[in-house]
């Protein structure tokens, strides 16, 4: 394992665990670290994962992040809009969004602060997210921690379906909601606890369960196995650095800080 890397390098490698078995389906990261992270993934333990080149076309290799320059990618096929919706309804995708809002039943809203009809805040909308969100596997990425994004009760605004059970017509089926991973900068987090409430399977290095707890909006459930977040093996950082030339990983977490805050602070983990 490398013992040198940034807490932005952390979470790809957490956020790459999410596509871990998921077979033949097309991996959409959608931001830095997840598409570095569905990058890493397909490059290590899950080949059989389909990509994109973000624009219209499949690929087998990843496509660096940022200007090219005399990079060309190496296409293996078309991907327009129509080919990714038929992967989306047949369920043969898995999405890493970044919402604004997560409840503890993961309940997501990317629309805005406040009500439908008059939102203090207005952010992108429903989009995608409400089919999405019944249609295929979803993992969530959080780049701040704390309690406006784990909102205490429901969210302002749903638009991605979760397991909130008043939420669901009688008869309605319920198989095709598929809620995997949320990775954060304190933990990683996951749908396991009693009937599917987040839960915390691992801490990054340096911090306590406790911690993650007192950034929460709701009671947070914990793996009986609480484990600290493996971090990047030195095969991974590579493939980071290699499809990220230009370090945009740097600038997703303030100050770029380090991957374990315990070493860095002298503090015990």
């Amino acid at each position: 394992m490398a013992s040198d890397y940034t807490l932005a390098e952390l979470l790809i490698a957490a956020a790459s665990e999410a596509w871990r078995g998921n077979g033949e389906v097309l991996a959409s990261g959608i931001g830095v670290v997840p598409r570095l992270g569905a990058s890493v993934a397909k490059l290590t333990h899950s080949p059989e994962l389909l990509m994109t080149d973000s624009e219209a076309f499949l690929v087998e290799q990843p496509v660096p992040l940022g200007p090219r320059g005399e990079y060309r990618p190496r296409y293996s096929g078309y991907m327009n809009f129509a080919r990714v919706f038929d992967c989306v309804w047949s369920g043969r995708r898995h999405a890493m969004i970044g919402p604004l809002q997560i409840d503890r039943y993961g309940q997501t809203n990317l629309s805005g602060i406040g009500s439908a009809s008059r939102p203090k805040v207005q952010v992108l909308g429903m989009r995608g997210l409400p089919g999405n969100s019944i249609n295929h596997l979803n993992s969530m990425f959080i780049v701040s921690h704390g309690k406006r994004v784990f909102v205490e009760g429901e969210v302002d605004i749903v638009g991605g379906v979760g397991y909130n059970e008043a939420r669901w017509p009688r008869g309605a089926r319920r198989d095709f909601v598929g809620l995997e991973l949320i990775v954060t900068d304190l933990c990683v987090m996951d749908f396991k606890g009693k009937d599917h409430a987040i839960r915390v399977r691992s801490v990054h290095p340096g911090v306590t369960f406790e911690q993650v707890q007192e950034c929460t909006g709701f009671p947070l459930e914990r793996a009986a196995a609480l484990e600290v977040t493996a971090p990047p093996t030195p095969e991974q950082l590579e493939i980071m650095r290699r499809l990220d030339p230009h370090r945009l990983r740097d600038s997703v977490i303030k100050g770029n800080p380090p991957g374990d805050r315990g070493k860095a602070t002298g503090a015990s983990t």
